[in-house]
């Protein structure tokens, strides 16, 4: 008998527990919900805000980013103090794991204070085409902790803004021009002049080309199979690729036309002959 009063005692004590707390967490519920929902409303303002404003792009994600995760810390904060946790055992517990996560999240502090720098000194902004870390794409998002690039094949490339802050990084579109460098050998037998006639005047018909700086082309090497000449030429950005492709294309054709050969690996079996 002693055993079930005792039992009964834990249960009228858990009961009492259970309904004093009870209060403190439909209002720590309450808050959460309430929270989520201001913070999706300012999110909407932000956005709306910076819709109507012509601010950097990159600026754009990175504070839309940086509030988002404020108001979350902000919400964390009032919910547990409506559990009944005083804010300054909070303070205090943050401040002691503090150190711990500091230690277990140097990554991520890392890639916040390179997307900081990524901020401030702008080596790159969103549109932009970059290669970076073995990757090349367009530059999508540029958040917080990251930075998202659109490949050519149209994946999501997602870089940590740390090593995009210390790493290298070419930005293609930081000038508004390119210079492309395109190589074809032709035979020994080929008229060389003939040749740089034909990649001059094919640069020349393209409207895409620039004139100034002049197309160049000049005896690169003196290949073991073939004599390598260089092209170079200068185009805008919006329209490099196109020229791009079109020398290449062109090169073939005209040379074929004229009778100008491009040499190729071949290996040539002799029969042996027995006696």
């Amino acid at each position: 008998m002693e055993e079930l009063e005792n039992y009964q005692d834990y249960i009228d004590q858990a009961v009492e527990w259970s309904f004093s707390i009870l209060p403190n967490l439909i209002t720590a519920i309450i808050t959460f919900f309430v929270g989520v929902w201001v913070i999706r409303l300012i999110n909407k303002m932000v956005r709306r805000f910076f819709a109507k404003k012509d601010y950097d792009e990159t600026l754009e994600s990175f504070l839309q980013s940086f509030i988002s995760v404020i108001l979350k810390a902000l919400v964390f904060v009032l919910v547990v103090t409506q559990l009944g946790v005083k804010t300054s055992s909070l303070v205090a517990l943050v401040g002691a794991a503090g150190l711990a996560i500091g230690l277990a999240l140097q990554g991520s502090l890392a890639n916040f204070a390179g997307g900081v720098l990524i901020l401030i000194f702008k080596p790159f902004k969103v549109g932009d085409f970059i290669s970076a870390q073995g990757v090349d794409g367009t530059v999508k998002e540029i958040s917080i902790f990251n930075t998202k690039l659109s490949t050519f094949g149209n994946q999501i490339a997602i870089i940590p803004n740390g090593q995009l802050s210390n790493g290298n990084v070419i930005n293609y579109n930081m000038e508004n021009t390119r210079r492309d460098k395109f190589d074809v050998g032709i035979g020994y037998g080929s008229n060389i002049k003939e040749a740089k006639e034909i990649l001059l005047k094919i640069c020349a018909e393209n409207p895409s080309i620039n004139t100034e700086p002049a197309p160049e082309v000049y005896v690169g090497e003196l290949g073991d199979s073939s004599v390598n000449l260089t092209l170079r030429f200068w185009a805008n950005n919006d329209v490099f690729w196109p020229a791009h492709f079109y020398v290449i294309e062109q090169t073939k054709l005209r040379f074929d036309a004229a009778g100008i050969e491009i040499p190729f690996p071949q290996r040539v079996m002799h029969k042996a002959v027995m006696d």
